[in-house]
């Protein structure tokens, strides 16, 4: 596709040069009003309206702006050049940013692939690209002149402009994240483990929303050079059962590591006492013993150790 983004070929000056040839201007005008002559007064008259056209034709650019230049409607290109410089003052200068901008969105609830509500939100860096899209291709400038300044007075700056882009990416970067978040389950208790999930993709699913995010943006001329998930948990309405349920998992998940460990020990004694023959046991003795250490070895509590006065079968 054609970015129809143009480089400034008209015709400019060096500012600090224009501002010498200004003031020649302007020691001609006290010359001409010195002389008292009708002629003189008409010429310095003219010359005023004039040095007063030229003075609006001053622009000056820092490192990472651009100024797009617009001549009665008709777009002439971005003058990106640093320096101070001098063009037509009829031009309708239009100055943006093109250093990379921060944007951290709040959590917004959402639907997984399963279904579940969860909170999640991200961060992302995004900057300006193409100035011929940001300008023409969105409706920015609308967006940054309807919003009253500090004075109530309706007016464009570069910063309402740049107000109007991160606004734009906000409710992209909203719409993106709701659709990447829908594509996979919050964690591996209701999906596969080997199945990608929102807690387990990381790098990923980061750059999924990436990806995402610079489809959406692309149109508007801006890119998004990083983005990741900072937020991610249940919603409230289902957290209290999901912690129950992830204690419960816990729960299980030691006891099968103890009854693992349990039953290896168990086992290591028998060979053991059978093969240094340490005492003769038969199977309910072996059962038996099997059952008290599985007892002692398991159990929450220390175990309470019972004197038998009799024999083992008594």
């Amino acid at each position: 596709m054609e970015t129809k983004e143009l480089i400034f070929k008209g015709f400019k000056l060096n500012g600090f040069l224009m501002i010498f040839v200004m003031l020649i201007i302007l020691a001609g005008l006290v010359w001409l009003f010195s002389l008292g002559e009708i002629w003189s007064i008409i010429t310095g008259i003219g010359l005023i309206v004039i040095w007063t056209i030229l003075f609006f034709g001053y622009t000056k650019l820092e490192p990472n702006e651009a100024v797009v230049m617009i001549f009665f409607g008709k777009y002439k290109g971005v003058l990106k050049e640093n320096g101070f410089f001098w063009v037509n003052p009829f031009m309708t200068k239009k100055k943006l940013s093109m250093r990379a901008r921060n944007l951290n969105a709040d959590p917004i609830k959402v639907n997984d692939q399963v279904g579940n509500p969860i909170l999640i939100g991200l961060v992302l860096v995004w900057k300006l690209k193409n100035t011929y899209k940001a300008m023409f291709e969105i409706d920015a400038q609308t967006m940054a002149a309807s919003k009253p300044g500090k004075d109530g007075a309706i007016s464009y700056t570069v910063s309402k402009q740049m107000d109007a882009f991160e606004n734009f990416v906000a409710i992209q970067s909203d719409a993106a994240l709701r659709q990447v978040a829908g594509q996979y389950a919050y964690d591996n208790n209701v999906a596969s483990n080997r199945e990608l999930t929102l807690r387990s993709g990381g790098e990923e699913i980061n750059e999924n929303l990436l990806q995402e995010l610079n489809i959406r943006l692309e149109m508007a001329g801006i890119e998004v050079v990083e983005a990741r998930i900072n937020y991610l948990a249940y919603a409230p309405e289902i957290a209290a059962v999901m912690l129950r349920r992830q204690q419960a998992e816990a729960i299980i998940s030691a006891r099968e590591k103890i009854v693992e460990g349990a039953v290896t020990m168990v086992k290591m004694a028998l060979e053991r006492i059978e093969d240094e023959s340490i005492v003769e046991l038969d199977s309910d003795k072996k059962a038996a013993m099997v059952s008290n250490l599985l007892v002692v070895l398991c159990a929450d509590e220390s175990a309470q150790p019972v004197l038998n006065t009799g024999t083992l079968y008594q």
